[in-house]
């Protein structure tokens, strides 16, 4: 069944298109991820579908609920966390708590029972009766995701929830997220993170206000490179990209750690081959290779070779 379902979803502001007409569909218990660049138009979306921000075009349901119609009735069956932290600094873990099961309309006795379980369940219980302000990052996004989970809804925005969280922080929130997909809990979240996304059952690429691409992390992989994925070093890593990309058997060259990925532009010819013609490439050119392999590709190499293909165009 289908968590959300979007067809030629659109936000205009005034002549800027935030987002392009789009449509895609989420299915009821799984980790739908939205990957981009800021100003992608990620966010705008989410809003949207929140039912915060008005589509100027387009229709899309969550819940089976109409948002251009309903949004009002979408906000209360849906969690939403935004990037930007909004609880209040000045309040204590169970404060803010108690204040938003209040906004939910949750009855006192209940409310009581779901935030002991849900303090549990984000191990917050040992931090209730500290102010939030004091709080390190990671279990601040930790609180703002127990809030939007308080009412237990169905689906759970997350609008790239673990920005500026440190890297040990940001695995501890992804288990969390798992939990909730364990639990059947829809979950769409944005983020720029590869290593996040890679967790999601499926990922939108998402560039200028448009999908790119949308398939899982492994078929996007697989499918959207067209060639050889191969890593090199050299010593003039600008010198050598120019040479490879204007010879037309490389499709992308982009930096990767201390060296290099290339991508050639078609996999008929075998690995080996692939690794003999770039190192012919740049021996002609007098340019050195100190080392060079074949590579399985990466999400990230999935995103630059989409991206950067639609800025070529």
């Amino acid at each position: 069944m289908q968590a959300v379902s979007v067809h030629n979803l659109e936000k205009k502001f005034g002549n800027f298109s935030a987002v392009k007409p789009v449509s895609f569909t989420v299915q009821k218990g799984e980790i739908f991820g939205f990957l981009g660049a800021n100003g992608a138009g990620k966010s705008t979306t989410i809003r949207m579908l929140c039912g915060i921000l008005p589509p100027t075009s387009g229709e899309a349901f969550v819940n089976g609920i109409n948002v251009v119609e309903n949004p009002f009735l979408v906000k209360k069956t849906i969690g939403y966390m935004s990037q930007k932290f909004s609880l209040y600094a000045d309040l204590t873990v169970q404060e803010n708590l108690d204040f938003f099961g209040g906004i939910h309309g949750i009855p006192e006795s209940e409310l009581n029972q779901r935030i002991e379980s849900i303090l549990e369940e984000t191990n917050l219980k040992d931090q209730r009766n500290k102010l939030t302000r004091e709080l390190p990052g990671g279990f601040k996004q930790k609180l703002a995701l127990s809030a939007a989970m308080l009412h237990a809804p169905e689906i759970i925005f997350l609008d790239e929830p673990t920005a500026g969280v440190d890297p040990a922080a940001r695995r501890i929130f992804w288990e969390a997220i798992l939990e909730m997909k364990q639990k059947g809990i829809t979950v769409f979240v944005t983020s720029h993170y590869m290593d996040e996304v890679e967790q999601c059952d499926r990922i939108a690429l998402m560039h200028a206000g448009e999908i790119a691409a949308l398939d899982s992390p492994a078929n996007l992989k697989k499918s959207v490179i067209p060639g050889h994925v191969i890593y090199f070093e050299s010593s003039n890593f600008f010198a050598a990209k120019d040479a490879l990309l204007q010879s037309g058997r490389f499709v992308r060259v982009d930096a990767m750690g201390r060296g290099a990925h290339a991508i050639s532009a078609d996999k008929k010819k075998g690995a080996a081959a692939a690794i003999k013609e770039l190192r012919q490439i740049l021996t002609a050119n007098n340019l050195d290779v100190e080392h060079s392999e074949i590579r399985e590709p990466g999400l990230e190499d999935v995103f630059v070779y989409v991206i950067g293909g639609r800025d070529s165009l």
